[in-house]
């Protein structure tokens, strides 16, 4: 889109967020939040942080009838993989991506944890999937200002903030012109 040009000020790599553009026609992609992970020469891998499936973490895992926890779209890419990301520093195996969040680690143990109520099910996000892209397929993406860079992430924005308000918020924290994105309709028809 000629009018939209973001030209991003931050540039991606782990622990950033990736805002996609208030019209991205993608949509698998659209009013997203893309938490990467991991981001060098071979490419680019992260997960939807606001994009809710239907089902529950009893659903997907047959073992975890007791556990109601939501279960997000991590992305396009092997949906028929289950991920996680959670609060707690101590998980075996776990990978700091950003202050106070970690991916993955030992799933047994944190199963215990919940279950133990050293944390609870708000310290924790669940993903069918997640996003990737090749190598420079990202850098791409960013030049045709698909997407905003942002090192302005938090905990709170990640496990506290409803998933509706979520792509909102993170464009009014980025403040300056991003605020005013945080206000385009979804349909540019309706301005």
């Amino acid at each position: 889109m000629e009018y939209f040009k973001y030209r991003n000020e931050v540039n991606p790599g782990k622990g950033k967020m990736l805002v996609s553009e208030p019209y991205l026609a993608d949509p698998n992609f659209e009013r997203t939040l893309v938490l990467l992970c991991e981001h060098n020469d071979e490419g680019s891998f992260g997960f939807v942080l606001n994009k809710p499936s239907i089902a529950r973490m009893g659903d997907v895992l047959e073992g975890l009838k007791g556990l109601d926890a939501p279960v997000y779209i991590g992305g396009p890419v092997q949906q028929d993989t289950l991920h996680f990301i959670h609060q707690c520093a101590d998980l075996e195996g776990a990978t700091e991506i950003t202050p106070g969040v970690f991916w993955g680690g030992n799933f047994e143990g944190l199963l215990v944890n919940l279950d133990i109520q050293k944390m609870n099910v708000d310290d924790v996000k669940f993903f069918l999937g997640y996003s990737g892209w090749a190598a420079g397929q990202l850098e791409g993406e960013l030049k045709t200002d698909s997407w905003i860079v942002s090192d302005r992430i938090t905990p709170e924005l990640i496990f506290e903030t409803d998933h509706q308000e979520m792509w909102k918020k993170a464009l009014r924290i980025m403040g300056g012109r991003f605020s005013v994105y945080s206000n385009y309709p979804a349909d540019p028809r309706d301005n």
